[in-house]
């Protein structure tokens, strides 16, 4: 390497040594991936949110309970998280009820209760799971891709001060290339990084303001099913 090499940032990527261009590669991979995620649950996150608001609004105006059921019944592909757990406890329910009906002297307000509050809770966990889809690789890739990138910082520095056996005069334009060559490999540990914690942080929140909510529910709903079986 010499004083007059090309300094430019694609230059210094195709000149890096070969293990230092493997961890750029996988570095830009996973930020791609993390950038797809990203925007995937900002728009799933922001459509939970709406529906929740449109479904709540529905759900207290007053209407008839199951004339809101076979609503959610027959648009549940449309329907957002808290309109399925709505449907899950009051399915439970009128399946309890229908089967009392059956037998009268087997009727348990009490076990037909705590079955719809089971269906709603595992609901839930259904509707949970699905929200927090992916974040986990969002706060992996936050985590882990510094550490990545400075792997392949070390790795350029090493090999750009083994380079230097070869020079009779060790200059720092001898060997500013080379290091910088490495740095670029943090450098993209960090762009990948960055966004992803900023993004985990974001939704983690968002998803569990909306836990909240659908908790609220949950307890609520079961409070007007007890009240209507008495």
């Amino acid at each position: 390497m010499n004083a007059t090499q090309d300094l430019s940032f694609i230059a210094l990527i195709s000149n890096a040594h070969l293990i230092v261009q493997l961890i750029m590669a996988l570095l830009l991979g996973v930020s791609l991936v993390s950038w797809t995620y990203i925007f995937k649950k900002m728009f799933d996150v922001r459509a939970a949110r709406r529906l929740t608001i449109d479904f709540e609004k529905t759900f207290w105006a007053g209407g008839n309970l199951h004339a809101l059921y076979q609503n959610a019944s027959s648009n549940r592909a449309s329907n957002g998280a808290l309109a399925r757990i709505f449907e899950a406890g009051m399915g439970e329910f009128i399946k309890g009820k229908q089967a009392g009906a059956a037998s009268p002297q087997t009727l348990d307000m009490g076990a037909i209760l705590d079955g719809a509050r089971r269906a709603m809770r595992a609901a839930y966990q259904r509707e949970m799971d699905a929200l927090e889809s992916h974040l986990a690789f969002l706060a992996s890739v936050g985590s882990v891709s510094p550490y990545i990138g400075l792997l392949g910082t070390v790795w350029g520095i090493m090999n750009a001060f083994r380079g230097l056996a070869n020079v009779q005069q060790a200059t720092l334009s001898a060997v500013a290339p080379g290091i910088a060559e490495a740095l670029i490999a943090t450098a993209i540990g960090l762009f990948a990084a960055i966004p992803a914690v900023v993004a985990y942080n974001r939704f983690t929140h968002d998803v569990d303001r909306l836990a909240i909510r659908f908790e609220s529910f949950v307890e609520e709903f079961s409070n007007i099913l007890q009240r209507q079986s008495r």
